[in-house]
């Protein structure tokens, strides 16, 4: 089957999840990335690759590093960047998201950056976009419920690279609610696709999904046995906005059993690196001590992403000019909603 994010010459023309991409693809997006870090250190901060091209961000959950960084990248790369207010938008008066996208397709936009609070939605927009002939407009995923956040995940792998070089050598621990986070997931199908020998799943059975043994990773429910001799950490939030039903005591005993403390990261090898997508939640899952520590990449991770966007913003547009209908398309991702109504919320992070 063809994968739906790929044109008949195997590049890019949407970006959905990183399931199911070669690692091919994954490389050259990083390569890519490392040849735009260096625009952020230029006195005129700005590339004319997409210069006549529109970018709209339609931003249907709140965002701060996601949506920041998109606007950077697309501007950066010379593209004219519409930022939709959803709240003021027709999707307020009961527009339906695809009849949202036909109307801004209609004004000539050449891509949207989709953030939504139902799994799939950036998926269903593509297909619509193809299905109704409107296959030069493209889709880049920026976070889907509980599904993926492939830019985020792409980052971080950016990220780890950096530090550590080599991905076939590595021991990554993965620490949270791993249950509710499409950042886990798309970090768990990136570290599995690069390479990485071992992937580590921390946390309270409530918190840890069921398969994650069928996806390569070692499911740890203690702490401590968890970080022992890894070489990168990353934490995770309580996302406390997608669960139902009371799955912790309280917050103070999940920083007690599961918080990142100086002790707990001593654990680890001593060059380990620490990373959090953000927002973090100092008390929560991490200390401020460990949050600040010299090991801390946090701050990296976010002047990584507008590298990083930029590359896929890039090669996304670069790479369909030959697109065209996928028969994948016609195949559904988890959980997604076909609703013509769907609706976005506007209560989670990044």
């Amino acid at each position: 089957m063809l994968n739906p994010q790929l044109n008949k010459n195997g590049e890019l023309q949407h970006l959905l999840t990183i399931e199911g991409l070669p690692r091919a693809i994954l490389t050259h997006i990083l390569d890519t990335a490392s040849s735009f870090v260096s625009i952020g250190d230029r006195e005129v901060k700005k590339v004319p690759l997409m210069r006549g091209k529109s970018v709209f961000n339609l931003f249907f959950e709140n965002s701060t590093r996601t949506r920041t960084t998109f606007e950077i990248a697309s501007k950066r790369l010379s593209a004219d960047v519409i930022n939709l207010n959803i709240q003021a938008s027709s999707t307020s008066k009961g527009e339906s998201l695809l009849d949202t996208i036909d109307n801004l397709a209609a004004m000539h936009a050449d891509m949207f950056v989709v953030r939504h609070a139902q799994s799939g939605a950036p998926f269903l927009i593509a297909k619509h976009l193809i299905d109704t002939k409107q296959s030069h407009v493209h889709v880049v995923n920026a976070g889907d419920g509980r599904h993926a956040h492939p830019t985020q995940g792409l980052l971080d792998m950016y990220t780890i690279r950096h530090y550590k070089k080599d991905f076939t050598n590595l021991r990554v621990a993965i620490v949270g609610d791993i249950l509710h986070s499409r950042v886990a997931r798309s970090d768990i199908h990136a570290l599995t696709t690069l390479g990485v020998p071992e992937v580590r799943a921390i946390g309270p059975r409530t918190l840890l999904p069921s398969g994650l043994e069928q996806m390569g990773v070692r499911v740890f429910h203690n702490m401590e046995e968890g970080l022992k001799d890894v070489d990168v950490i990353i934490m995770l939030r309580l996302q406390n906005e997608r669960m139902s039903g009371a799955l912790l005591p309280s917050a103070q005993e999940f920083f007690k059993s599961y918080g990142l403390t100086p002790e707990r990261l001593a654990l680890a090898k001593p060059d380990a690196i620490v990373m959090h997508p953000g927002p973090m939640n100092r008390g929560v899952e991490i200390s401020s001590a460990a949050a600040d520590s010299p090991r801390s990449t946090v701050l990296d991770q976010v002047t990584n992403g507008v590298a990083v966007r930029m590359a896929i913003l890039y090669l996304v547009i670069a790479g369909a000019s030959e697109g065209g209908a996928h028969p994948a398309l016609e195949a559904k991702p988890p959980q997604l909603e076909e609703s013509r109504k769907t609706k976005g919320s506007a209560n989670a992070g990044d």
